[in-house]
């Protein structure tokens, strides 16, 4: 039973990031989605799985896998019901992970952005801490207390967004723009790009789910 799974799904990968958590990261479930794969491939990284319907992926690194038959395959109907990420997300909680990191999730089209986020929501109903994760961007779900620390902060900036339902008492402090029993609207941005006023912020709320980011700037 994995513990931790990394799928790399077919967006916009940092290398230097994603070799970093996969070198960090031993003995976890490595998935590879669709396009994902190929990064995989270029670096000698054997994935446990891979999944996907395949159609940006070159045939002859499809043809690699099917000629090792040491890599489990779930190829799929592009005509389907779910996107590759998704399907990778059921599987690794599937496979019993009690973490789970998404690299290549972001940068490339919105609708595909949007969709990796709702699918955090599966991880989360079943227990299983997931990530997003890119260079400027750290995205996950919470639903009840959570503690932000200055110091392990992935940037000095966070954000909060209803995950499509009203948030009744919402409640930031120790952040430089707090509030108190706040009601969250779906289409509220108040509290997009808040900052740390103090070494600890705490975010509580009376019920629901909402989508936290912590983020950065890019590198100049």
């Amino acid at each position: 039973m994995s513990k931790c799974s990394i799928i790399i799904s077919g967006g916009t990968l940092d290398e230097p990031q994603t070799l970093d958590v996969l070198n960090r990261t031993e003995n976890s479930c490595i998935i590879g989605v669709d396009r994902g794969v190929e990064f995989l491939y270029r670096h000698r990284i054997l994935p446990s799985y891979i999944v996907g319907d395949f159609d940006s992926l070159p045939e002859e690194i499809m043809a690699y896998y099917r000629e090792r038959g040491d890599v489990p395959i779930r190829e799929y109907n592009p005509v389907k019901d779910a996107s590759d990420t998704e399907i990778a997300v059921r599987l690794g909680v599937t496979l019993g992970s009690e973490q789970m990191l998404i690299l290549g999730a972001t940068g490339g089209r919105i609708d595909h952005l949007w969709a990796n986020v709702q699918s955090l929501m599966i991880p989360f109903k079943a227990g299983v801490e997931a990530v997003i994760l890119d260079p400027q961007n750290r995205i996950r779900l919470i639903g009840n207390e959570t503690h932000l620390f200055r110091e392990e902060a992935y940037g000095p900036y966070f954000s909060v967004f209803p995950l499509g339902e009203i948030i009744r008492g919402f409640n930031i402090r120790g952040a430089k723009y707090p509030l108190r029993n706040h009601t969250l609207m779906p289409c509220d941005s108040l509290c997009v790009s808040n900052e740390f006023a103090e070494d600890e912020v705490v975010i509580d709320f009376a019920g629901g789910v909402v989508i936290l980011m912590e983020t950065r700037d890019r590198d100049i």
